[in-house]
């Protein structure tokens, strides 16, 4: 999707983070906005602020776990604006910790915010921009980790990969339609992911059930740490170009290549 001036765009986590960098970037371009984040207080501040730098936006609190939430989003969406040309599902948290360690909520709180909302994500809007008969683009914000598992981060690591497989399918699928698809890969990038247990629900034991966990190896892993602006202007030239893959890092070579030649060595025993 090359031309955007004019078009529409449709952010969940979009108060913070990469969310809120990629919509001051396609504000720029004339993109007009709609962010959807979980806490109203910084999405309203998020709102404010790209107001006053002149983009049309508006605000809808939506907990993307939730498909009648991410439903009424689209209702607002279309509402407001009549069309819907750009998806980012970017709304994502973290458990971090040995994997027999986790418990059942930590895996059921990922699963829930991190694959089902880019799920109901898909299911929601997709068919809607068949219907238009426009054209469109998919945006995920997956992980270097949904490439290359990382210690100490299985919930995450699980459900990034199913993220980077569900935009791989939006983007065959998508394409008789002439949408397109592309999922963010990043390494480190400064943004508030370590403090996402703020938003735990009370039913997966609220806040107060993740503890705090430093792995002393986790630096070998992560690369540098990106701005958000940096990666947000980033995710707008892939998605002009048509990429499917966005890798931030170029620390990341080195680990796709090492898991390219252990799949190729296994090859040796294929019949």
């Amino acid at each position: 999707m090359k031309d955007l001036a004019g078009k529409v765009a449709v952010i969940t986590g979009g108060a913070s983070g990469i969310g809120f960098a990629t919509a001051e970037s396609l504000a720029r371009k004339g993109v007009r906005l709609v962010l959807a984040d979980i806490e109203q207080g910084a999405l309203d501040s998020a709102v404010a602020r790209l107001a006053a730098a002149g983009a049309e936006v508006i605000g809808v609190r939506t907990d993307v776990a939730d498909r009648a939430a991410v439903a009424a989003l689209a209702d607002a969406a279309w509402k407001r604006f009549g069309a819907v040309h750009i998806v980012f599902n970017n709304a994502g948290v973290g458990v971090f910790g040995p994997v027999h360690e986790m418990s059942h909520a930590d895996w059921q709180w990922t699963v829930n915010v991190n694959l089902w909302g880019p799920v109901h994500g898909v299911e929601v809007f997709m068919p809607r921009m068949i219907a238009q008969n426009q054209g469109g683009h998919f945006l995920f914000t997956a992980s270097f980790a949904g490439l290359v598992s990382n210690r100490n981060l299985a919930p995450y690591s699980v459900t990034k990969a199913a993220v980077v497989s569900l935009a791989e399918c939006v983007a065959r699928d998508g394409k008789p339609f002439n949408i397109g698809a592309s999922v963010l890969c990043p390494m480190r990038v400064a943004t508030a992911i370590d403090e996402s247990h703020r938003n735990r629900p009370a039913e997966f034991g609220g806040p107060g059930a993740v503890k705090p966990y430093v792995d002393r190896d986790a630096g070998a892993l992560e690369g540098r740490t990106l701005d958000v602006k940096a990666v947000g202007d980033l995710v707008i030239a892939a998605m002009q170009r048509g990429d499917l893959y966005i890798i931030t890092h170029k620390e990341t070579e080195t680990f796709l290549n090492r898991r390219s030649a252990r799949l190729q060595q296994a090859m040796a025993h294929a019949v």
